[in-house]
């Protein structure tokens, strides 16, 4: 099983979602990627990661590009806000899908409410693409 996980800039909730997916299933292969790539994974998502028992600080923001060549079984998307432009990926897919969230990385005011913030999307990426994991990938 081959999932690529997209966002703009691959940085936080593609990082996050690559984490948790790849800890539902040690044997898929996981991979996230972006239109716009940022430097480096967002610091705040590696530490509310880390507080869940999954390390993504070894992760790279990829472009997208990159893996275009590749066949896919999955490509998920997860862009949330109505302002942003989910990629559109051209690649051989067998199944797209669109599973979005909040970016907490726009999110301002005191640490701790950032933090809270980072933590309640990680949270839902977890309950969401658990729940896609075991209706969508795990019975195939």
């Amino acid at each position: 099983m081959k999932i690529l996980i997209l966002c703009t800039g691959n940085s936080c909730r593609s990082q996050m979602a690559h984490g948790f997916l790849q800890s539902f299933d040690k044997n898929m292969e996981v991979y996230s990627a972006g239109t716009e790539p940022a430097v480096r994974v967002n610091p705040r998502a590696i530490r509310v990661m880390a507080e869940s028992g999954i390390d993504i600080s070894h992760h790279i923001p990829k472009n997208v590009s990159q893996y275009l060549s590749d066949v896919w079984d999955h490509v998920i998307t997860v862009c949330g806000d109505a302002n942003e432009t989910c990629p559109v990926f051209t690649g051989k897919v067998k199944r797209r899908v669109h599973i979005g969230f909040d970016d907490p990385s726009h999110v301002t005011g005191t640490e701790e409410f950032i933090l809270s913030e980072f933590r309640r999307v990680r949270d839902e990426i977890k309950q969401r693409l658990g729940r896609y994991y075991h209706e969508k990938i795990e019975k195939y």
